[in-house]
Parts: structure tokens; sequence; C-alpha cells
């Protein structure tokens, strides 16, 4: 593992999610870039100091040297790193699992896809909303045509968490709203990705034109803390984003509605375990989560029987079942997200900002023409 150390919070979810299943076991590690942090972080999560390393380059070279070294890299830095430490592990030839976004521009994307697909590596982009089972099945309902023909897409991820300016020691607001570490983009980078994902994992379609305004609600901030954009699919159907950091009394709202020609379907991730489906003239169907219900692709991914709660640790748990059945018996999921969602990620956020910049202009994604073919 890269980065996760005391006091972060997608690291210690990675590490709860990846034991779930007891298919994974963490060996080494550089978990921050402070010496006393990194090693503290190693001795409290059980690995021995001399599988703690300075970065990634002594990380790298070390377990290559070892007759059991690491397989899997798995990156939880801010952006900046994601990119050159997932390059570096494809060309050790270690198994990548990356946080989102990919990487901080479009090229940086496309360049890590050659790289994908010359190491024969696997590579898992940690949009984990795709592992909760009724997300899973809300996409297999719309491909089996139980909506028909789509509509419109809605998708919204709302928070408060940055209403207000945080204080200079919270580590977490800190890189999101610093350029040099998260990129070009603020809210569409952190939560807006994770929305555009869920709408053509959900929809099927892809996303072949934008038209986006980015505002900063605070005074003073250089990223963008709200998007706002409508969206253009392939298959034909019409779309809205919203994604906001400063909405106050939204604690992590991600919500989304799927409309077709003959019904529709709605899901929020603080329900995770009912999905709504509502046909055409026609009473409304809450779908609960039980596995006797769902396909047995989508089964798979339920630990519990229906009426036990579960989500968003077992959703993260369902990517790493998922990646250790590809590695260890080769069952490739096609719902796992991998490159193709990273660089799609990347070819929206460049294409909502340069929409921005354009005053909202309708602005294609720059290689997804030849996706959409």
């Amino acid at each position: 593992m890269i980065g996760g150390g005391q006091g972060a919070f997608i690291g210690g979810v990675h590490r709860m999610a990846m034991r779930l299943d007891d298919r994974f076991e963490l060996v080494a590690g550089v978990f921050s870039s402070d010496a006393e942090r990194n090693l503290s972080t190693a001795l409290e999560l059980g690995i021995e100091q001399a599988r703690c390393y300075a970065d990634h380059v002594a990380l790298l070279a070390a377990e290559a040297a070892r007759e059991e070294g690491a397989e899997i890299i798995v990156i939880v830095t801010p952006n900046h790193l994601h990119f050159p430490v997932a390059l570096a592990g494809l060309e050790a030839g270690l198994h990548v699992v990356c946080e989102k976004p990919m990487t901080l521009t479009q090229d940086e994307a496309e360049q890590l896809a050659r790289a994908v697909e010359e190491s024969k590596r696997c590579f898992l982009l940690a949009h984990n909303y795709a592992g909760y089972p009724l997300v899973q099945h809300a996409r297999e309902l719309v491909d089996r045509g139980a909506l028909g023909r789509l509509r419109h897409v809605q998708v919204e991820y709302v928070q408060e968490w940055l209403s207000e300016t945080p204080p200079d020691d919270n580590r977490q607001a800190a890189w999101r709203l610093d350029p040099a570490q998260a990129g070009a983009a603020g809210c569409l980078g952190d939560i807006g990705v994770h929305a555009f994902q869920l709408a053509q994992f959900i929809s099927g379609q892809r996303v072949s034109e934008v038209s986006a305004e980015l505002i900063t609600a605070i005074p003073g901030r250089v990223l963008d803390d709200n998007v706002q954009a409508l969206l253009r699919f392939n298959g034909g159907a019409r779309g809205m984003l919203w994604a906001s950091q400063t909405s106050p009394g939204f604690e992590n709202e991600l919500s989304i509605r799927v409309i077709g020609e003959k019904a529709s379907l709605q899901w929020a991730q603080e329900t995770p375990n009912e999905l709504w489906f509502k046909p055409l003239n026609g009473p409304s169907q809450r779908l609960t989560r039980r596995d006797d219900a769902l396909s047995d692709g989508v089964s798979r991914g339920i630990r519990l029987p229906g009426g036990h709660p579960e989500g968003y640790i077992e959703a993260f748990a369902n990517l790493y079942q998922a990646l250790a059945d590809k590695l260890s018996v080769d069952q490739p999921s096609a719902w796992l997200p991998g490159i193709d969602d990273g660089v799609d990620g990347m070819r929206f956020i460049a294409a909502a900002l340069d929409s921005n910049q354009k005053q909202g202009a309708w602005t294609a994604l720059v290689g997804a023409e030849d996706a959409n073919e």
C-alpha cells in the first residue's frame, strides 16, 4: 500500500475491504512521507519494519528481490501521485489498485492505459459504488430492457463538508483544495467523477458531450466546489449531473434516477439496500437486497441474509473479491471498474473544464468517439 497512514480515511477503508473475505494480505507499504508516521503506521498494522519503505521506488525494488514479494500495489495517495506510482508498479510487473481520479490529466490516463495493455497486469480503479449489489442489479435491469429505451439519467453527489473554510490541520481538505496535489479539478475530480462513472455504469451508455458550469461557493478558494453539467449519451439518453461539497445538511448523498420509456429506476447510496423500480402506469416496487431475487453474479457480493444491512465497506470488499477471482481462478467480472473507467473519467473532467471555460458550451469528450463507435 502506498499512502493510507495515520489520520487518512480511504486507506483504512481499503484495508478493511481487502480483509473481509480473507483473500489478501497486506505485507508492505509506504504509508506516509513523514518518516515517523510511516513507521508507526506500519507497526500498528503488523507490518515488519524491514518492509516499511521510504518511498515507492524503494518498495518496488526491494519487493521484487524477495522470493515472496508483493504482487499488487494499492495506491491511496493524493491525486498527483496516482500516475507515477501506478506506472512504476505496472513496469515492475505488479497488478494495480488505484483510487480515483486515476490521474491528473487525460494524457496521463491514456499513457497509463497503454502501459496496462503492454504489461498484461490487472488494473482496478476504486469506484466502489459499482460494488453495491443493487447497483449491479439496476445495471442488469437496464441491460435486459426492463426500462425500454432510455430517455434521461439524473445523478447527484452532494456533501456539506467543505461548506466553510476548513482548519489548517485538516489534512483531508488541505490536499483536495491544492491544485498541485488534486489537479485542476476540485469537487469535479473528487466526487463528480464518481457520479459520472455511476451514470455510465448503470445506463450502459457513454457520455459523448458535456455542458458544464463549475463554481466556488467559498471566496478565495482556487478549485471548484460545485459542478452542474448537462450530459449527452451516445445511446440517445440525456442527463444531468450535480456535484457539490458546500451544501449544508447533506452528509454523503449520492443518488441516481434512470428513466426509460417503460419504467424508471431510483437508488441512493445512503439507503443502499433498496432499489425502486417504477413502471409506467403501475405501482412502484421496492426491491431489496436479497440473494434469492438477484442473479448469481450479483448475489455473490452479498454476505448477509436479506434484512441485515450491508453497506460501504462491503461494496468496497466486492471490488477486492472480484479482483481475487480474476487473479486466482481467471473469472473476470464484467462490472469491475478498470482502466477504461479511468480514461473515461479523465476525458469527462477535461471536457467539463473546457466547457466551463467556454461559458458552458457543449464540448465533446476527446477520444470518446472511438469508444462510442
